[in-house]
């Protein structure tokens, strides 16, 4: 436990000070991993894939990027594997060139090497449908301090579909289709400050499963709108990265010591508006 000594001082006859000690919860640094990939140009035959790593920190504590042995993906259907390399030195942040095609075609599998312990995560790229339009809106909900955007797509009536909008600045909502599947759907997101003049958003959806969906729920629920769910977790919401050290399933210390973060390939689609007063 870490102790924060808080002064304060009184100014009443004499003045005094008190001394209040508190105290704050801290553990272990924990591996943090930023594997959401986002496919926009699929027209392109090569895509540029980058992974982000740091650890949590402690109150007060600066985010400090991690330093991985290793980081790999593997394309489980057609054999073929991707090492990433870090970029710049001590960024944490790990990238390589790959075909499309291996992102978006079997399952992928990510493989971490940190700090002596092993780490595993599996996915399968998740199509989505383009925004059919956006636009600013005049309504407000609890007073004159949002700002309103208006989102309408069309929904594959095929597939079972889960969405991932990103709002810019942090602002994350999801859905899923079992009230408008196959129709095209309307709604407003609506930002809790007005926007300047002349601001340029960008607006992202994204397609999702549903182990992503329900990961994002309780994120989205548990930040801030000042952290986002991509900044460090706050609260311990597992994901899909999953400690695989050890000898077996059983292996206590292994399922404890598990990474904070999500492993998935998305179809987006994005598109840009101008705010307006």
């Amino acid at each position: 436990m870490k102790k924060i000594i808080v002064l304060i001082s009184c100014f009443i006859a004499f003045g005094c000070q008190d001394v209040i000690e508190v105290d704050l919860p801290t553990e272990e640094p924990r591996l943090v991993i930023d594997a959401l990939i986002r496919l926009e140009d699929m027209d392109n035959p090569s895509v540029l894939v980058q992974i982000r790593t740091s650890l949590t920190a402690s109150f007060f504590e600066e985010v400090m990027p991690a330093q991985l042995q290793g980081i790999t993906l593997t394309n489980t259907e057609s054999g073929s594997i991707l090492t990433l390399e870090e970029s710049i030195p001590d960024t944490g942040v790990y990238e390589n060139e790959w075909d499309l095609q291996e992102l978006t075609q079997g399952e992928l599998e990510l493989n971490i090497q940190y700090s002596g312990q092993s780490y595993l995560a599996k996915t399968k790229f998740v199509p989505a449908v383009p925004l059919d339009s956006l636009e600013q809106g005049t309504t407000t909900l609890f007073g004159d301090d949002e700002t309103e955007v208006i989102l309408t797509f069309t929904d594959n009536g095929d597939r079972d579909d889960y969405y991932l909008f990103d709002f810019d600045f942090g602002e994350y909502l999801v859905s899923e289709d079992e009230f408008y599947q196959g129709k095209r759907f309307q709604f407003s997101f609506f930002y809790d400050s007005k926007l300047e003049d002349d601001r340029l958003v960008t607006i992202s959806i994204l397609g999702i499963d549903q182990g992503f969906f329900n990961y994002m729920n309780q994120l989205i629920q548990q930040s801030g709108a000042d952290t986002g769910p991509f900044s460090t977790p706050a609260t311990t919401v597992r994901g899909n990265i999953v400690n695989v050290s050890g000898t077996g399933n059983n292996d206590i210390a292994s399922k404890n010591n598990f990474a904070l973060g999500y492993f998935a390939i998305c179809q987006t689609f994005s598109d840009t508006l101008l705010i307006k007063k």
